[in-house]
């Protein structure tokens, strides 16, 4: 478990974790045209709270943003590998930590060919899992765009509970979109370890 020195930046190494199908790993600059694709693609990005890239500096300046967040142990991004051929199939990410509150946000982003195969379930699984036993958790939040009922699923099949709705807390080029948000505490994270697994 991370000592934390009160009000002091300590660095938050990315962690490489491994799961039955996934490699969860830091982002280098080897992957700016694969973040730039996915990021850039209007149907993987249809409920997102941006819109789709447009310029491969973005992508650029996402890989930076992952190495300051390490630097100031504020979260950690890792991109997801798909083991059996070492394809790069999306991301996911714990951010907004803060130590005093014991509290922190989870995300992902996963390429269409990885959809609906269980592969965003796994890699935030894995990432939560590392979260709750070195970051000291108590609390993690996410939210799903109430039209995304993939991402709705997801988040549920991991433990969170919906605990209300953001209303029009997006507009992307001009569609207004309300939000899900979701909650999970170590308390009901932990009891879910222990259970055999559906498959």
């Amino acid at each position: 478990m991370i000592d934390v020195v009160e009000n002091s930046v300590i660095s938050l190494p990315t962690p490489i974790l491994r799961t039955a199908r996934l490699r969860l790993r830091p982002f280098t600059e080897a992957d700016t045209n694969a973040i730039f694709a996915l990021q850039s693609n209007p149907r993987v990005l249809r409920y997102w709270d941006a819109p789709p890239w447009r310029e491969r500096a973005q992508a650029e300046r996402f890989i930076v943003r992952c190495k300051q967040m390490e630097q100031e142990g504020s979260g950690a991004r890792l991109a997801i590998e798909r083991t059996a051929d070492d394809r790069f199939i999306g991301w996911c990410v714990l951010m907004n930590w803060d130590a005093t509150y014991r509290s922190a946000l989870l995300g992902y982003c996963l390429d269409e060919p990885a959809w609906g195969q269980g592969f965003a379930t796994e890699a935030a699984g894995a990432l939560l899992q590392w979260a709750f036993n070195t970051l000291d958790l108590n609390r993690v939040q996410s939210e799903a765009d109430t039209r995304n009922a993939a991402s709705a699923r997801v988040l549920e099949k991991l433990g969170f509970l919906r605990e209300g709705m953001l209303r029009e807390n997006c507009i992307v080029d001009g569609e207004v979109s309300d939000s899900w948000v979701y909650g999970l505490l170590r308390r009901e994270w932990e009891p879910l370890q222990s259970r055999p697994s559906a498959g």
